[in-house]
């Protein structure tokens, strides 16, 4: 068994985010483009529309790469102070780079999690018994 597998032959976590692989089969098939998840597995048929990984982790990466961009930000103006659009080549792409590429990877965490401990939809216990 390698480093990159767990006990049921599916790869680990975060190597299956970063890559881009299939939660059960471990096939690069999870992505269709940079961050957008494919309908389906290719090779296992695994179907990826049925888990829902919401905009949480666009809205938690926007707020902490613009917090890191920020404070880097900052230190560059009162230490060397540069033009303003040396500022706006520099934090940019950074900041775009930095958004894109912390997204699909933890959108592929997410997925990855939700198919491992098969989460489902919540319901309320009324303390009843069907």
């Amino acid at each position: 068994m390698t480093d990159t597998e767990n006990s049921k032959g599916q790869p680990d976590v975060f190597p299956a985010a970063l890559f881009g692989l299939c939660p059960h089969c471990g096939q690069k098939t999870l992505f269709r483009s940079v961050t957008a998840f494919a309908e389906r597995c290719r090779a296992c048929g695994l179907d990826y529309d049925k888990y829902n990984v919401g905009d949480g982790p666009a809205a938690f990466l926007t707020l902490i790469v613009g917090g890191v961009v920020l404070a880097l930000a900052l230190i560059v103006e009162l230490n060397y102070y540069p033009p303003m659009w040396l500022h706006v080549l520099l934090w940019v792409p950074l900041t775009i780079a930095a958004v894109v590429g912390s997204l699909r990877i933890s959108k592929g965490v997410l997925l990855i999690l939700e198919h491992r401990n098969q989460a489902r939809e919540g319901s309320i216990d009324d303390g009843v018994e069907k």
